[in-house]
């Protein structure tokens, strides 16, 4: 069974899968839509994946402040984490994301991707920094 990592964007939803050993994060897509609030088309597609790779549960990168306070995007982040958990039946794990948007940048840039190429991988890379930090958390047997 894998994890699926998703970095919760605006207009985007960038997609990563975990092995099934759940030592590495895939990045996998990135789900686009055309307005912040048409979320059925992404739902959807989330629930195809899931079921495509046989997830057993969702890491949600959850975008709290630098300083720890929670804003607007928290909320809607929750609110979205509902949604998901109703649609695929699976849990989601909301997964602290400060940090993995400027860490994407900077691997992409490390790589030599140009700044206009890097904008539409950002999310994608994001939600594999997400699902590789969850992974790196988990206690592993010996």
């Amino acid at each position: 069974m894998r994890i699926l990592g998703l970095d919760f964007g605006a207009k985007t939803v960038g997609v990563a899968v975990s092995d099934e050993l759940h030592l590495t994060a895939q990045g996998l897509e990135i789900i686009r839509r055309e307005s912040a609030k048409r979320l059925r088309q992404s739902l959807a597609r989330i629930e195809a994946i899931a079921q495509e790779y046989q997830v057993g549960r969702i890491v949600l990168g959850y975008p709290k402040n630098m300083n720890n306070t929670e804003g607007e995007r928290c909320e809607q982040t929750r609110e979205f984490a509902r949604m998901l958990e109703r649609r695929t039946g699976l849990p989601v794990i909301l997964w602290d994301e400060r940090l993995t948007t400027v860490a994407a940048e900077r691997h992409m840039m490390e790589l030599g991707i140009r700044r206009e190429k890097r904008k539409e991988y950002v999310d994608e890379i994001a939600a594999v920094f997400i699902l590789q930090g969850y992974l790196d958390s988990l206690p592993r047997e010996s």
